[in-house]
C-alpha cells in the first residue's frame, strides 16, 4: 500500500511539473509576440511621422527695409512726421523707438541736437540723434552711436 501511494503521488507531482513548464512556455511566447507587435506598430508610426516634410517657402521682406548694394548697409524706409527737433534730412540715425511720446521726450533730453519724429502706420515715436543728406555720413554716424546705442539703425524719410 505505501508503494502505491508513493506511485500515485510521484505521478501527480509529475503531471503538476509537467503543466507548469508548458504554460510558462506559452507566456513567455505570448508575452514575445506582443512585444514584437508593439514595436513593429511604433517603426511604422516613426516612418509615417518621419516622410511628411514641409517645402521652404520664401517669403518677400514686407517691413520696409531696403538694401544699398553698393554698401551693404540696411536702410529702413519709413513716412515720418517730426514732432519736435530742428528738422530730418533724408537719412537720420535712429537711436530709441517708443509707443508713448512722453519716453521719447525723456530720450531726447539725453541727446543734444536729436529731433522725434512719428511714424502714423504703426503709432510709433522715432528718436532721431543725427541727421544728413549723404548715407555714407548717416553710416560713419551710426557707428559712433553703436557704443552707447547699439541697436541704432538707419531711417531713410520718404
Amino acid at each position: 500500500m505505501k508503494k502505491s501511494i508513493t506511485i500515485c503521488a510521484a505521478v501527480c507531482a509529475g503531471l503538476v511539473l509537467a503543466s507548469c513548464g508548458s504554460s510558462k512556455e506559452s507566456a513567455y511566447r505570448k508575452a514575445y509576440e506582443k512585444a514584437q507587435a508593439q514595436e513593429n506598430t511604433t517603426v511604422i508610426e516613426q516612418q509615417t511621422t518621419e516622410q511628411v516634410v514641409a517645402p521652404v517657402v520664401e517669403r518677400p521682406v514686407t517691413d520696409n527695409r531696403t538694401m544699398d548694394n553698393n554698401d551693404n548697409v540696411a536702410v529702413r524706409s519709413e513716412k515720418v512726421q517730426l514732432v519736435s527737433g530742428a528738422g530730418i534730412k533724408g537719412f537720420g540715425v535712429v537711436v530709441g523707438s517708443f509707443g508713448l511720446k512722453a519716453n521719447a521726450e525723456n530720450l531726447q533730453s539725453r541727446i543734444p541736437g536729436s529731433q522725434i519724429v512719428f511714424n502714423p502706420s504703426n503709432n510709433m515715436y522715432r528718436v532721431v540723434a543725427t541727421t544728413s543728406d549723404s548715407k555714407a555720413e548717416a553710416v560713419q554716424s551710426r557707428n559712433n552711436l553703436r557704443s552707447q546705442y547699439p541697436d541704432a539703425w538707419l531711417l531713410y524719410s520718404k
